[in-house]
């Protein structure tokens, strides 16, 4: 709830249409209400606000709204969410809601009499979310670490004078590291290689060659 004690959504939904119409029908029960448009960041703002309902599309960007209903559980397994599509969708949302163990399915164009029908329903018990078994299996690129990346060639010092204004060794180019796979909540890694192969390259070229 907000500090002056209004019950709080937050509805995340692809459509901008149907997220204004729903914050308004919300506003007329006396809610305050937070639209969020992305699936990734809707895990985020519902750990930072700890909304009263969830309004939730399924196709949303960065994230599913099936995957995000149940990142969304597995922070907060009271979470209460309502799954909100179109017709031609519904058959999907309700399998996603039965495996996030969201309360109620709406079916898009809203009216308020809709809310109305399923209120009770909406603010009934929480089922359980079985999904959250299957979230990791589902999803096995989500969790896999990247490889560990082959160590880049060292220059040398020369081991005798006689060596000095040889002609240097041809340089081997290390071999591209395989791009690591996502982890959960779309993470990126960073690795600074450009920087490290051309300090590298550097000092083979001030040596004169580099022994392989």
């Amino acid at each position: 709830m907000t500090s002056d004690g209004k019950p709080t959504a937050l509805i995340v939904h692809e459509n901008g249409i149907t997220a204004s119409r729903l914050k308004s029908i919300m506003s007329q029960r006396g809610w305050d209400s937070q639209i969020c448009d992305d699936g990734d960041k809707a895990v985020d703002e519902y750990v930072k606000m700890k909304p009263n309902l969830v309004f939730m599309g399924l196709n949303l960007p960065t994230m599913d709204g099936h995957v995000a209903a149940l990142e969304i559980r597995e922070s907060d397994p009271e979470a209460r969410m309502v799954f909100v599509v179109s017709k031609s969708r519904l058959s999907k949302a309700n399998d996603a809601a039965y495996s996030a163990g969201a309360v109620s399915v709406l079916v898009t164009p809203l009216t308020r009499a809709d809310i109305d029908q399923k209120w009770v329903l909406m603010n009934g018990p929480i089922p359980d979310a079985p999904g959250l078994a299957d979230l990791d299996t589902l999803y096995p690129d989500l969790e896999e670490e990247p490889p560990a990346l082959p160590p880049l060639p060292t220059p040398q010092l020369p081991e005798g004078p006689s060596e000095i204004g040889a002609a240097p060794s041809p340089m081997m180019t290390p071999p591209e590291p395989p791009k690591p796979k996502r982890k959960r909540r779309l993470l990126r890694i960073l690795i600074p290689l450009a920087i490290i192969g051309s300090i590298g390259f550097g000092v083979a070229s001030y040596l004169g060659f580099v022994e392989l």
